[in-house]
């Protein structure tokens, strides 16, 4: 169908008119149940003094917010403002070797902040894979890559390799783990990158300046390094009209969001609220979708903001890191649904797009998406709660590949180009929205529980039915029309030459006889 189908301007109305109903009827449920709790025993662990002015408590179960916001924000902005500058400096005075100077830069703090212990550690998986790497085969670069992954997430090779690390503060695990499975990741990406290089090999120094890449050292994204070692090795250090304003603007962005969530743990406690089941029985159907979406965007939000702040340093560095996922609210399909867009690039190029091709057969897909997602159940650090989400969004992906082959064969395409382009955008639109709450409930379990994903899906699915199933299904189908209405606008302005018309039945039938 083409993209030239747009929403009547009142059908358009109609939809944003439901939506913002029911996303503040929905947000109003969950403050009343935040503030009428607040004293629960269940919440004393999470629910903390917040900022005085607001005279309420803040939600601070998540302690990777709290983390980088509050407790060690002073040192994390210390560390990423010394690398600014020291790089700018040092760029300036020479720009030729600016790659080296980000590799010392962030090995030195490496080595300040985890000790000499790790850094050996860090070093000996970068000196393995390199060794790998000069084989030149691609099967046994991946292999060994695995090897490694595992070592650091599967017991009892992660535990030896964390007890050989001295010290103790409260950021080692995080740092520690952090630090060597992206280095394992980068490494891998570097051995597949010198496999398709045809003139000799890439060197050893060229894999440690790009794995010690401070602001991408411990926390992410993931950059390729194909991509960085062109980037970080141009000399040439031109701006875009416009770019730094653009950065600017970004940062303030990223600021903005960050004090908007944080004023909104003090009244919606969507962190803490799903790990009381009690209290969560009690709430209605409305109060638990609203959770259940709730947390899915706040977890995009803290990666788009996590990774935002670091791309912004990037940025000043004259890289193009990669950009933050998609919104939640704007997915209605599995292929797009990812929480991190460097992981996903990574596993894109490396497995599933090396494995699927084009993605148009289905078996050739089937196998793409089991090692994508068998990669990242090892990534994500393999137990049940883990096996459960990758099986469930494999099966996702793939479901939808054969629902799209199925309706793209007789009579199902005669029937849609028959119906023409409105109808069959709004039946695709309902299709969409019960996709999109596959996902919510397939995501949730991951992000809080396999008890409150049950839940959610057993009130909205069997309990809630008919009135709670079909309300939930007709707002989310509204959303989704504007997000469809949205993408298609964006779509016009990218590319605005007219789309032909579809072609009618008849007409499509003779050519094919």
């Amino acid at each position: 169908m083409g993209i030239k189908a747009a929403l009547p301007k009142l059908e358009l109305y109609l939809y944003t008119t439901v939506l913002a109903i029911a996303l503040v009827w929905a947000g109003t449920w969950i403050l009343d149940a935040s503030s009428e709790n607040v004293n629960r025993k269940a919440f004393k662990q999470s629910v903390k003094p917040g900022w005085h002015y607001f005279g309420r408590k803040m939600d601070v179960a998540d302690f990777e917010w709290v983390m980088w916001f509050t407790t060690f924000r002073n040192h994390i902005l210390f560390a990423l403002a010394g690398h600014v500058i020291f790089a700018k400096i040092c760029s300036l005075l020479s720009p030729k070797r600016r790659s080296l100077i980000f590799g010392v830069y962030g090995a030195v703090a490496v080595l300040i902040t985890m000790g000499w212990t790790f850094m050996t550690l860090v070093l000996s998986h970068c000196i393995i894979l390199y060794s790998v790497s000069l084989v030149k085969r691609k099967w046994i670069c991946f292999l060994a890559g695995i090897a490694s992954l595992a070592s650091i997430k599967m017991e009892p090779f992660n535990s030896w390799q964390e007890s050989l690390v001295t010290g103790s503060f409260d950021l080692q695990d995080i740092l520690f783990y952090g630090g060597c499975g992206f280095s394992i990741m980068r490494c891998m990406s570097f051995a597949l990158e010198n496999c398709e290089k045809k003139d000799g090999n890439y060197s050893l120094s060229d894999l440690l300046k790009y794995n010690f890449y401070l602001p991408f050292f411990f926390f992410g994204p993931i950059m390729t390094f194909d991509l960085y070692h062109v980037q970080a090795n141009n000399p040439n250090l031109t701006r875009k009209d416009r770019e730094i304003w653009n950065i600017t603007t970004q940062a303030l962005v990223h600021l903005g969001a960050i004090l908007v969530v944080d004023a909104f743990f003090h009244y919606l406690y969507i962190l803490t609220i799903p790990s009381d089941m009690k209290l969560v029985k009690q709430l209605s159907d409305w109060s638990l979708a609203g959770l259940a979406y709730s947390n899915l965007v706040y977890d995009w939000v803290k990666a788009a903001v996590m990774f935002g702040v670091i791309n912004t340093v990037a940025r000043l560095d004259y890289l193009d890191p990669p950009q933050p996922p998609k919104c939640i609210t704007m997915l209605y399909v599995f292929a797009e649904t990812h929480f991190d867009r460097g992981i996903n690039d990574w596993l894109c190029r490396y497995v599933y797009d090396f494995i699927g091709g084009n993605h148009d057969q289905i078996f050739k897909e089937l196998l793409a998406t089991i090692c994508t997602f068998a990669i990242t159940t090892l990534w994500l650090g393999p137990c049940e709660l883990v096996y459960i989400w990758s099986f469930f969004n494999c099966f996702g992906l793939n479901f939808e590949l054969w629902v799209a082959k199925l309706f793209s064969i007789r009579p199902f395409s005669s029937i849609e180009y028959a119906m023409g382009e409105a109808m069959s955008r709004r039946i695709r639109g309902v299709f969409n929205a019960v996709n999109f709450w596959t996902i919510v409930l397939y995501n949730v379990l991951a992000l809080n529980s396999l008890e409150f994903a049950k839940l959610v899906g057993n009130r909205l699915i069997v309990k809630g039915f008919p009135l709670s199933s079909l309300s939930v299904l007709l707002v989310t189908y509204c959303g989704v029309q504007l997000v469809k209405e949205r993408e298609r606008q964006q779509a016009l302005l990218e590319d605005p030459k007219p789309v032909e018309a579809p072609k009618p039945v008849e007409e499509i039938k003779e050519k094919a006889e």
